[in-house]
């Protein structure tokens, strides 16, 4: 029974909302929503949708505000929703922006490092090869001086002079022509530590130009350490280097205290703790040079008393062969004294890199560099002056 009420019901109220919607379409002033927001009637929905027409007011502007209105509501929200939407999204693009460019602005730094190491392999390993053809003749030059009988910084017997001996030091030839492009890489590394302060380059780079200057020095002592071993007298009287450099030298080399009183004008601004490591190296290695020069005196000393003495005493020419043999264990105590001198030249080096910054250090070495450059440039001014004829 319940059942056919509840048709009747719904075919009584359908009827009365068409007459609802007839009456406002026939009305000149009504407005109406957009097709898209119309709802289509279900018969499974509740019935309560269909009384909420009738709960408005009976007049036509009345029912037409309580339709539309809530589309507008709608359109105006999702407006408002696209627009919140697009400055967050900007805002995490700009964020997502700025990591990108510092790993291409990193990327950009890396492939700029390795393309300038690339170069200075390259420069290397043309230097090596260049190296190893002049070595090669040089030894085909010292063969051809062998053959011919050519002195070559000899030290058999008293005859210095030049063809009077078949004596061939090829220890002494290779030493100055390394000594050669030493100096030439010295001049080379001069210039890049000019350029790289005059540029303000980083600290990391510049480091590489202090450590590379500090292995040079060292392959100097290397060097030395090998020639003295050949001829300690050759090295010691300074004949691999120029007029002015000889007038400064001490035991095969320049003196670290004298070369500190010269650098460190170069490197003002230093700190008080700075100044005071400075003077306390400066005394440390005076010191160090006194009692080198002392010892240097005392061989001296008992090298002549041993050359001295009566070869024709009692023993005759026993007694003189034994003066011999001892005066020659005296002369090798020489190359020991060289390599001291070395060593406290490159400890010093070490210790002012030590209490220096890299900038400073970087000064330093150029100093150097520029300190040795002049010496060897007023040696050539002085061979170059015009002379009065004989």
């Amino acid at each position: 029974m319940g059942k056919p009420i509840l048709l009747s019901t719904i075919v009584e109220r359908r009827k009365l909302w068409f007459e609802f919607l007839s009456t406002i379409m026939s009305t000149p002033s009504t407005q109406f929503a957009t097709p898209r927001r119309m709802v289509l009637y279900e018969p499974n929905h509740q019935m309560g949708m269909w009384g909420e027409p009738f709960k408005a007011d009976s007049s036509p502007n009345t029912g037409t505000s309580s339709v539309v209105e809530p589309d507008l509501k709608v359109d105006n929200r999702s407006e408002a929703a696209s627009q919140g939407n697009l400055g967050p999204s900007k805002k995490y693009e700009q964020e997502a922006n700025k990591p990108i460019d510092k790993v291409l602005r990193r990327l950009a730094q890396n492939r700029e490092a390795a393309r300038k190491s690339r170069l200075r392999k390259k420069a290397y390993v043309q230097q090596l090869e260049s190296s190893r053809l002049k070595l090669t003749q040089l030894e085909q030059e010292l063969e051809r001086a062998r053959q011919q009988g050519i002195y070559v910084g000899g030290t058999s017997g008293d005859s210095g002079h030049l063809g009077l001996s078949a004596t061939v030091n090829s220890g002494v030839a290779v030493f100055e022509m390394e000594y050669g492009h030493w100096v030439e890489e010295q001049n080379r590394q001069r210039g890049d530590l000019r350029n790289a302060l005059q540029a303000h380059v980083s600290d990391a780079e510049l480091r590489m130009l202090v450590e590379s200057g500090m292995s040079h020095y060292d392959d100097l002592f290397r060097m030395k350490s090998i020639a003295a071993k050949s001829d300690v007298f050759y090295l010691m009287s300074g004949m691999w280097k120029t007029a002015a450099e000889r007038f400064f030298l001490w035991i095969g080399g320049f003196r670290p205290s004298e070369l500190l009183k010269v650098l460190t004008p170069q490197l003002d601004p230093l700190t008080e703790q700075q100044l005071v490591s400075v003077y306390n190296l400066q005394q440390s290695s005076q010191q160090a040079e006194d009692a080198l020069s002392q010892g240097l005196d005392k061989l001296q000393q008992t090298l002549a008393e041993t050359l001295a003495a009566d070869p024709l005493g009692a023993s005759g020419v026993a007694n003189y062969m034994g003066q011999m043999t001892t005066a020659m264990g005296k002369l090798e105590a020489l190359v020991s004294f060289v390599n001291q001198a070395d060593h406290l030249r490159q400890q010093t080096l070490q210790q002012m890199y030590r209490i220096l910054t890299t900038r400073q250090a970087a000064r330093g070495l150029l100093a150097l560099a520029d300190y040795f450059h002049r010496l060897r440039a007023l040696s050539s001014v002085w061979a170059a002056r015009p002379r009065e004829p004989a």
